[in-house]
């Protein structure tokens, strides 16, 4: 019996196109692959949605009503009223030109500045001054920040440390918490928070390759020059990085201020944190503390846009 040739499609033959069957199992299998890598990570998710989206949903929409803690039986619907009437506000306007003021002196030149200095001067120091120094600093930023707030106010009150090295060197004391409380606070909050930024520079410095400095230095270029053309540029990203998480904890401090001044006095030092509880806790108008939170958070929003988009920047 002869066995039959298997037929070989011709090249004017056309090639039967796969079945749509075989496209969608091919899908779905995808789809189930991804599914399954997903689910890992679904409890964090889940966790997310419930503790951070939901509250945040949830402030959006009582911040457009009249919300109150006492002396309401239901809140109702007020639009823009809430927002409109903190641009109309005196108080807040203060608050939030006190917040940008503190946020600038204490985050963007206070703690930026003093930490990149600090971080420098380490490099070059011997180990025993490094460990003293880093121990000193970071020791003032693990501590809880009402006890930061009761040692500053200790060192600044009229009767405090301040005043009594200013007496001893026969200089003019004063009640720096009265004539100058957003400095007090500003410099309360250098104090606490400089040694972020002098970690973040420390890791940012050891990751310049020493043969470009010690080239730059051969070729006569100061410290200064150094420092302007090729450290600064080479750490750009890591000192965008530090100014945005530094200036997004300074706009949030509460505890610090409140301890030092509680915003006072007449509202010299009350940035938006402290307006923000002084409205919604204090005077029990929820609706319009959570919208003036709100614009809080519109401000930090602005902030990172700022720099995120700095750091697209190639130098």
């Amino acid at each position: 019996m002869t066995a039959t040739a298997p037929q070989h499609a011709g090249p004017g033959v056309r090639k039967t196109p796969a079945s749509p069957a075989a496209g969608s199992g091919g899908r779905s299998g995808t789809v189930r692959r991804s599914l399954f890598r997903a689910l890992p990570v679904s409890p964090a998710l889940v966790l997310l949605l419930l503790f951070l989206a939901g509250p945040i949903v949830y402030c959006v929409v009582i911040a457009f009503t009249d919300l109150q803690l006492t002396g309401q039986a239901q809140e109702s619907f007020v639009g823009f009223d809430n927002f409109t009437r903190a641009f109309r506000d005196e108080a807040f306007l203060n608050a939030v030109w006190l917040t940008l003021v503190f946020t600038v002196l204490s985050s963007l030149i206070g703690q930026n500045t003093l930490g990149l200095a600090l971080a420098s001067l380490m490099r070059r120091a011997s180990k025993p001054v490094r460990t003293l120094t880093g121990g000193i600093v970071v020791t003032a930023w693990v501590l809880p920040e009402v006890v930061a707030g009761f040692l500053l106010y200790a060192f600044f009150r009229r009767e405090g440390t301040l005043n009594a090295i200013l007496d001893w060197l026969h200089l003019p004391s004063q009640n720096w918490l009265f004539t100058l409380p957003i400095l007090a606070v500003s410099f309360a909050n250098v104090w606490r928070g400089t040694a972020f930024s002098m970690l973040v520079y420390s890791a940012a410095l050891n990751e310049i390759p020493k043969e470009i400095t010690e080239a730059a230095e051969v070729d006569g270029a100061s410290g200064w020059r150094r420092m302007w053309h090729i450290t600064l540029p080479m750490i750009r990203r890591s000192i965008g990085t530090n100014l945005m998480l530094n200036t997004l904890q300074t706009l949030s401090v509460f505890g610090l201020i409140w301890v030092m001044t509680r915003g006072g006095p007449s509202g010299r030092s009350q940035t938006l944190p402290l307006f923000m509880y002084e409205q919604a806790f204090q005077n029990s108008l929820i609706g319009y503390g959570t919208a003036v939170a709100l614009l809080l958070l519109l401000i930090g929003s602005l902030f990172s846009v700022v720099y995120l988009r700095l750091l697209r920047t190639e130098v």
